[in-house]
């Protein structure tokens, strides 16, 4: 089963195109902003429909967010066009545009053609696991964290430290647990080093403005979402 992503501020038309798509054997994901639309496009879906006019950030902003992580087809959605809109749609990796008010089945039919053209493309490829935080995109495929897309070095350990914690965000886990699953059950050592690390990892996020791991006095730290 495909699975879309329909992005769009407008409530009726996330509802028609999910009815519509769903009836047609899609499954579907929903966003209805730039903030919501970037978060859900880590959930690996097989196309996006974009509306470019959206709150908490554009679908421009949204393509550009997410395009070096999401391989898939993505449509812009919007209410009028122009060649200098195409261009910058393109530009930031939109792959096609559909005008407002438009065919539903023609929608459904450019939907079905792109997936399958990146179908062809797409054998052997296993895809990205991607998911995005604020500014932050942590990419556990490539073991990689950027910030609006510039990357920030985080040696083996840390990157196993965010891995564990942004996996499960909102679960708190204490020093022991974290030192038990990132250095193993037999390693030298003890688990204040966790601590350090940590440290490390708050002030590389602070330089660019994130704070994605909170201390629960007493119990532990946990990733916030």
């Amino acid at each position: 089963m495909y699975r879309i992503l329909i992005a769009d501020d407008e409530p009726d038309i996330v509802a028609m195109l999910k009815d519509y798509f769903e009836m047609n054997g899609y499954e579907i994901i929903t966003a209805l902003n730039g903030r919501e639309a970037i978060d859900r496009s880590g959930k690996n879906p097989d196309i996006i429909l974009l509306d470019v006019n959206m709150p908490d950030a554009d679908g421009l902003t949204v393509c550009r967010t997410v395009r070096e992580y999401v391989s898939c087809p993505i449509i812009f959605l919007t209410a009028r066009i122009e060649d200098s809109d195409k261009i910058a749609g393109f530009a930031a990796g939109g792959d096609d545009y559909v005008i407002k008010p438009f065919s539903i089945d023609e929608l459904g039919a450019r939907v079905a053609a792109h997936i399958r053209r990146d179908r062809r493309y797409a054998s052997g490829n296993d895809g990205v696991n991607v998911r995005f935080f604020g500014s932050l995109a942590v990419d556990y495929s490539a073991k990689t964290v950027t910030a609006g897309g510039q990357p920030l070095e985080f040696p083996k350990k840390e990157f196993e430290i965010i891995e564990l914690l942004s996996m499960n965000a909102g679960q708190v886990f204490d020093k022991e647990r974290i030192y038990e699953r990132i250095w193993g059950y037999d390693a030298e050592g003890d688990s204040s080093v966790v601590a350090e690390h940590i440290r490390r990892i708050r002030t590389k996020l602070a330089a660019v403005n994130e704070s994605r791991i909170e201390t629960v006095w007493g119990m532990g730290y946990k990733w916030i979402k």
